[in-house]
């Protein structure tokens, strides 16, 4: 846009608040026993999902929960709040790395960049971080602390009888390394040869990595793993009471996944060896005609025969370059090896025979499936493609085919069980089990433990050492393990992780070594929300006092607000969760949960309708939008697109009409004079407000208000626009409707409201200081009472006029205001009235001829 076509200035303006705010901290929230820190204010916690600061900066999809926090923690400060609302960057990960390799630059270097490309970027819109609590992951005086909460993990155990993390210390077992929280484990992992590293299962799709679209093949490697599976009751059952969305506590619970059912043991052919299996349907057990192991079973290798092994071989390949998410793909065509083994059916003595296929996970129950065809859809097809045999032991009710029901019924074809409901079946035969040691009730969960190590450079290194094939903590003393600087960060080849190359560091003594992997990224993101409530303390990972203010409040969690992506809706959440609980447990946070209350904003999409990227070439860089049409009509118009939560696209005409409000905005408190100069227009006088002006000035208080509590952005900033459009045009404008109307609009467009703020405090007394540290308005429910209705006149049923009365107005007094309309008189003049029909605070009627 020309410098001559600019509608208001805001590219004055708006740098020189940017200024005003940072030189004087005007959004630091002080802590317990600071300066300033007033005890009798309430506390309001509002965080956003903090960003991972990659070098292509920020689009305009970015800013949009972030413009929305803004908005709720400008408006609680008004509102008496002490507003904590900090920002910081999650730094280590991969991305940087591949960088690192590519370019020769040391990830750290890219990543201090980064940062300062996004802090910019932010600041340029004009939110109210407190920056002094501004932290970093990859800082080592924050990874100190990451690494210390490592070790109350790895010094914890689960201890079932109080439901809760102890010290390792009140083991009374005889190996603590098996009930640690963290513990090393050889696990099937999904791991990327050309990234030399392990991958989570959702940086893995269709059998490729997410970064570079690498292959990706599962091997057996060892990891370390945090025993979240034991907080699995807890994580489901707690989350109850918070405030969430329902879709995402849906999402958690399924990945969770809770069921009840039976373990029930297969005894292998004329061998010692047993399957395990889990089944919630114990019911159908004389249904069981075959059963199916995952591939990597450690089983497979003592049972196959050598007629099967090559091609049970080939498959094991095969099903080591698909995901999890493939192999459970209910739609695919079901596959399997047959291993040349048979079980034995505990309920009818048969043997049926042990498959390998790679629809079931070793990761899920026991690895191992009891094949029930005649009422399973899986092991239909799978029953039908291998031609195996199909049994029917379930019964409906009603007048279903029993081949292929899945549902409750009465059981059939097992002696035991006959006759009854699934669900006394159910019972009965996990009671017939138990008695005869052939299996147990149980309850099963989907999900797993966490695999929590990477092969890679830029993470946290563990502080754990090894001597003699044995792994120990280190002191906390010898905190933080800061990784050494390598000039190759390139894979090994090997599966070593790159830390591994690093000869000197690695030695830690002459007879023990480091720990060479290092942490996930979702290991600073675990706890972040802790350290920003006291991101200086360096005694602690978090002081107490400051934890248990910012913390505090009646509900389990601890953060009021917190608004992200639901691309997070289950991992970082339920890993956060985990950590807090066992922080929790072990005494040193306040509450069992760390966020309150979630939401979730969309996608913005392109101006094409999909999604943002750079193949796609439809990304919007917001400092383009901001050089054309400044800060505050970007804060508004991503707030203006529609709903917080609902997927919408982004528009430049959109963002252009956004403007032109605010130049309304503009023009209605200033004017330009002869010399082409704005200043402050003369039609503002401290005068009361009339009563029309009145009712708008309280009933836009009223919307503002209850749109900002209820994240109706959207429809806030439209209420504004019917206020300037009626106050556009009066002669006289009240002083008083203009101060309560910049409160409402400051939080969404803060540097105009603060410009224009500071002109009616050069002429008018009546306020003092800046628009940030003004109370929001309160309305008169009084003032919004309709006291007048339109009604509408007619004579002999045609409708002539309208016009204003008194709610309160009787029938007589609607009829004489009625007659004595000009227009009615006009059209009754030389006719006789016969009647007046009069429908109360609706029409009158004049019957005439």
């Amino acid at each position: 846009m020309d410098e001559r076509r600019k509608p208001y200035p805001f590219d004055q303006f708006e740098p020189k608040w940017q200024a005003i705010w940072e030189k004087q901290q005007l959004f630091h929230a002080p802590n317990p026993g600071e300066k300033d820190f007033d005890h009798a204010r309430p506390k309001f916690y509002v965080l956003d999902m903090f960003p991972y600061p990659s070098g292509a900066g920020l689009h305009v999809g970015h800013p949009e929960g972030y413009t929305a926090t803004d908005i709720i923690a400008r408006y609680k400060r008004m509102r008496g709040f002490n507003v904590l609302h900090p920002m910081g960057w999650d730094a280590f990960g991969l991305p940087a790395e591949q960088y690192a390799i590519k370019s020769g630059q040391h990830p750290a270097i890219t990543t201090r960049e980064n940062i300062a490309k996004f802090k910019n970027q932010l600041k340029r819109i004009g939110f109210s971080y407190d920056w002094q609590r501004e932290i970093n992951t990859t800082d080592p005086r924050y990874y100190k602390w990451t690494q210390w909460i490592f070790l109350q993990i790895y010094n914890s155990w689960f201890n079932p009888a109080t439901n809760k993390a102890e010290p390792i210390s009140t083991y009374s077992g005889k190996n603590p390394d098996e009930v640690r929280l963290a513990y090393v484990a050889d696990v099937p992992v999904n791991w990327c040869p050309e990234l030399g590293t392990v991958l989570a299962n959702e940086e893995v799709v269709d059998g490729k990595s997410e970064i570079g679209r690498f292959p990706v093949v599962r091997r057996p490697m060892r990891q370390w793993m945090l025993r979240i599976t034991a907080y699995a009751e807890r994580l489901l059952n707690e989350l109850d009471k918070l405030d969430w969305p329902e879709g995402i506590k849906l999402l958690q619970r399924n990945w969770i996944g809770r069921s009840e059912g039976a373990e029930i043991d297969f005894k292998i052919g004329k061998s010692d060896q047993k399957v395990r299996v889990f089944t919630t349907r114990p019911d159908t057990l004389y249904g069981g005609t075959f059963l199916v192991l995952a591939p990597e079973h450690s089983l497979v290798d003592l049972i196959v025969t050598e007629e099967q092994w090559p091609a049970v071989r080939e498959y094991r390949e095969k099903t080591a370059r698909k995901s999890d998410l493939e192999r459970s793909d209910l739609s695919k065509d079901k596959t399997g090896v047959f291993t040349g083994a048979y079980a034995i059916n505990p309920a009818t003595n048969e043997k049926i025979p042990i498959w390998i296929a790679d629809y079931v996970l070793i990761g899920y129950g026991t690895g191992a499936i009891g094949g029930v065809p005649a009422h399973d859809e899986r092991d239909l097809e799978f029953a039908k493609k291998f031609d195996l045999p199909i049994v029917i032991v379930v019964q409906p009710r009603g007048d279903e085919p029993a081949f292929g029901f899945t549902g409750e019924g009465i059981a059939i074809n097992s002696p035991v069980i006959n006759g009854l409901t699934s669900t006394e079946a159910k019972k009965k035969i996990t009671a017939w089990l138990e008695e005869r040691s052939l299996g147990k009730g149980a309850v099963n969960y989907k999900l797993r433990d966490w695999l929590f190590s990477r092969q890679r450079y830029w993470g946290e290194p563990f502080p754990i050492i090894w001597e003699n094939g044995n792994h120990r903590s280190l002191g906390e003393s010898e905190l933080p393990v800061v990784p050494p600087p390598l000039e190759d960060y390139k894979p090994t080849g090997t599966g070593e992780p790159p830390l591994s190359k690093a000869k000197v560091w690695v030695r830690y003594s002459e007879k023990a070594t480091r720990e060479t992997n290092v942490m996930p990224q979702w290991a600073g993101s675990c706890w972040y929300y802790l350290r920003f409530c006291d991101p200086h303390e360096d005694r602690r990972f978090v002081g107490e006092q400051a934890e248990r203010y910012w913390m505090s409040g009646a509900k389990p969690g601890g953060v009021d607000l917190y608004v992200g992506g639901t691309e997070h809706a289950v991992l970082h959440l339920l890993y956060a969760r985990f950590w807090q609980k066992v922080l929790f447990d072990l005494g040193y946070v306040s509450k069992p949960e760390p966020f309150q209350r979630l939401v979730n904003q969309g996608i913005i999409l392109g101006e094409d309708n999909q999604k943002m990227s750079k193949s796609r070439g439809n990304i919007v860089n917001p400092d383009d939008v901001i050089d054309q049409y400044g800060a505050d009509a970007f804060r508004c118009y991503e707030m203006f697109m529609g709903p917080l939560e609902q997927m919408k696209p982004w528009s430049m005409r959109g963002v252009e009409g956004v403007s032109r409000f605010l130049a309304r905005v503009w023009r209605l408190f200033m004017s330009e004079n002869q010399s082409g100069d704005w200043e402050l227009s003369g039609k503002i006088k401290q005068i009361d407000a009339d009563k029309a002006q009145q009712k708008m000035t309280h009933a836009t208080i009223k919307k503002v208000t209850e749109d900002i509590e209820s994240f109706s952005f959207n429809t806030a900033i439209s209420q504004m626009m019917i206020f300037v459009n009626v106050f556009t045009g009066v002669e006289a404008i009240p002083l008083s409707s203009m101060r309560s109307f910049l409160v409402l609009l400051s939080p969404f467009a803060p540097h105009i409201a603060s410009e224009l703020w500071e002109q009616l405090n050069t002429k008018f007394a009546d306020a003092r200081g800046d628009i940030t540290k003004q109370s929001w308005p309160a309305y008169d429910e009084t003032l919004l009472v309709e006291d007048e209705v339109e009604v509408v006149l007619q004579i002999n049923g045609r409708v002539r006029d309208r016009m204003k009365m008194s709610v309160s107005a009787t029938d007589e007094e609607m009829k004489a205001a009625a007659l004595a309309n000009a227009k009615i008189q006009d059209r009754i003049v030389g006719k006789t009235v016969r009647n007046v029909i009069v429908v109360p605070k609706k029409l009158v009627n004049i019957v005439a001829d």
